[in-house]
């Protein structure tokens, strides 16, 4: 159970990231050290902010008690729901295009903003029970997996599989958020 639970937290995010990184690498053949670099940045940003999510979730689960569960349920949902339905491949052609040039202080707000689903999730993440060293170095291994398949496939891949790919997510994620939720009704 354990592992099941650990996939269905995992997967959506390699699904998202896969996504991005296939719209990058749709743009064109690129060098070895531009795709490992991208590749690191997903590693150590998806992996990353989690961790911020845990660090701002604790607290704020102290304080509003009981509800915490239903509300981490919720960011779950929500950030599925946000996935699902933003599918603006025009963004995230445009946000790949940027990724591939930046530096410095550009690559910092990049990396944040592809991993803003993962600060989300890190919210939720006491709520599953799941340890949460082997979640990080799950969501990290995914990260760098899924930036490699992408930048490699993706100029193979159509726009709408890269679309399908992330719905799929954002369906994964919404699931997942009512079993929680349902979960600690339960319980």
């Amino acid at each position: 159970m354990l592992i099941l639970k650990l996939l269905a937290f995992v997967l959506p995010l390699g699904l998202d990231s896969f996504a991005v990184t296939a719209a990058i690498g749709a743009s064109g053949r690129l060098p070895a050290r531009v795709r490992w670099r991208i590749s690191v940045l997903f590693l150590v940003f998806e992996a990353g902010m989690p961790l911020i999510g845990v660090a701002l979730g604790a607290p704020l689960a102290h304080a509003i008690g009981d509800t915490a569960d239903y509300v981490a349920a919720a960011a779950v949902i929500a950030i599925g729901a946000w996935m699902l339905l933003h599918g603006d491949s025009d963004d995230e052609e445009e946000k790949a295009g940027r990724l591939v040039s930046a530096h410095g202080v550009a690559l910092l707000g990049l990396g944040i903003s592809i991993s803003l689903d993962e600060l989300a999730i890190g919210f939720g993440l006491g709520l599953t029970h799941l340890p949460l060293i082997p979640v990080i170095l799950a969501i990290g291994v995914q990260a760098f997996a899924a930036a490699q398949l992408g930048l490699h496939l993706g100029n193979r891949i159509a726009e709408r599989y890269r679309e399908a790919a992330e719905r799929l997510a954002g369906i994964v994620l919404i699931a997942l958020g009512v079993f929680l939720a349902t979960q600690r009704l339960l319980a």
